[in-house]
């Protein structure tokens, strides 16, 4: 659930899209909440006030969305008093706005974002946390068939494990974005969420805090995610993703769970390409058995058996020269809870090193320039004009760049991996 926060949050997946739109943080769409039991619609409260700065011209305009948003809350069901108190104090958050709308210069490669996801630091506090908190990881990872240190390690990449859960206040970010518009419908049905939460009372307002995108607590959900997967498993009456670890593991368990996570399945391994092996089928779509791959060259990195998995891709997050990784239904799982390959290798490789496993064997090609998205984007132009289809330009090197990229390279006889480097990009701009 990483929404724009450290690790998950503005992490761009291997030259593919952005995350999630929050940044990071798990992203499934809860069912409706029954308004069955809901209390009778009130009179709206008195006339809100206006918290915001005066100087600042958004304020009387926020000041009437937050009126008018009271009567869509009170048709849901919100108490009166949570609707006056905790809705009538949200604050224009004029920072949410603008981080709403930043986008990182450069894309990060894979090797820059795992040495941090996955670093010496952060496994050895992996492994200190699964140990101190090894009773309740290993209760949730028993009811709900996720492994313990698949959920410490999601822990760590989400806040530092409980370090950093972000300082803004959920109500106030999800009411900005609501009133700013860009993402109005997710906002509003979030922020009805988080008023629910409080109105529930699971938390007070001013103790649920978290990114600016609205992603909460230890391990960053989503309101409506929260509403729809967490637990309950301290049996205080409470889902508390703030204070209780025990509630924490259960409810990140939960959500993986209901994702598609397979137990007792790995979420893949690390492995050795082929000689000539073709990159075009190096993408989550392509799918096919293990054994499969491994009648057709694909060796474990180290030699041993490759895992049993159905439906395996092959990813190679940094080309040919980089390592390459046959992944399964579970890293698939993973995604859903970041959209980025790099988040998902992140969890994975940080899981398997809390474990006391190994980390990537094959050497990153560290030599490689990132480009910036404006370079991005004129190399996406530049594939269009040659008819090398990409489509929109738009800085992000997803799948759509990935193969008009390798029809040009296929073009120019160059191994078709598809990986975007300063070299191609001043091969395509040199030609007439």
């Amino acid at each position: 659930m990483h929404a724009p926060n450290s690790l998950l949050r503005t992490l761009a997946p291997w030259p593919m899209a952005a995350a999630l739109a929050l940044a990071g943080c798990a992203s499934a769409t809860s069912p409706p909440t029954s308004q069955q039991n809901a209390p009778p619609i009130a009179p709206p409260p008195p006339a809100l006030s206006t918290p915001s700065t005066p100087a600042d011209p958004h304020t009387a305009e926020f000041s009437a969305w937050r009126a008018a948003f009271t009567q869509q809350a009170l048709a849901a069901g919100i108490r009166p008093d949570t609707v006056r108190d905790v809705l009538g104090q949200a604050q224009w958050l004029p920072r949410v706005v603008e981080l709403d709308r930043s986008q990182p210069e450069f894309t990060r490669p894979p090797w820059v974002y795992l040495d941090s996801a996955a670093s010496p630091q952060r496994i050895a506090n992996g492994q200190a946390k699964r140990a101190e908190h090894q009773a309740v990881l290993d209760a949730a990872a028993a009811r709900y068939g996720v492994p313990a240190p698949v959920l410490t390690a999601i822990w760590g990449l989400e806040s530092n494990f409980g370090q950093n859960f972000g300082s803004f206040r959920t109500v106030d970010a999800l009411a900005t974005l609501a009133h700013e518009g860009r993402r109005r419908a997710w906002a509003q049905g979030e922020l009805l969420a988080a008023l629910r939460i409080v109105d529930q009372d699971h938390i007070g307002a001013d103790r649920m805090v978290g990114s600016w995108a609205g992603a909460m607590g230890h391990t960053q959900f989503m309101p409506t995610v929260f509403l729809a997967y967490a637990v309950d498993a301290d049996g205080d009456g409470q889902r508390d993703i703030w204070g209780s670890i025990p509630d924490v593991a259960a409810s990140t368990a939960h959500f993986l769970a209901r994702s598609g996570w397979r137990s007792g399945e790995p979420w893949g391994a690390e492995v050795r390409l082929p000689p000539g092996f073709d990159y075009t089928r190096a993408e989550l779509s392509v799918r096919q058995g293990a054994a499969q791959w491994a009648a057709e060259g694909v060796q474990a990195v180290e030699g041993q058996t490759l895992p049993t998995l159905a439906e395996a891709s092959i990813l190679a997050p940094a080309g040919a020269r980089g390592p390459a990784f046959l992944v399964g239904p579970n890293f698939r799982t993973l995604l859903r809870y970041n959209n980025a390959v790099n988040y998902a290798l992140g969890v994975a490789l940080l899981a398997q090193q809390i474990d006391g496993g190994p980390g990537v064997v094959a050497a990153w090609p560290r030599d490689l320039q990132p480009l910036s998205r404006e370079q991005v984007r004129t190399l996406q132009t530049a594939l269009n004009e040659r008819g090398f289809d990409t489509g929109k330009p738009d800085g992000v090197a997803g799948p759509a760049t990935r193969a008009g990229l390798r029809r040009y390279q296929q073009s120019v006889g160059a191994v078709a991996d598809g990986y975007p480097t300063l070299e191609l990009l001043e091969r395509l701009t040199a030609q007439p």
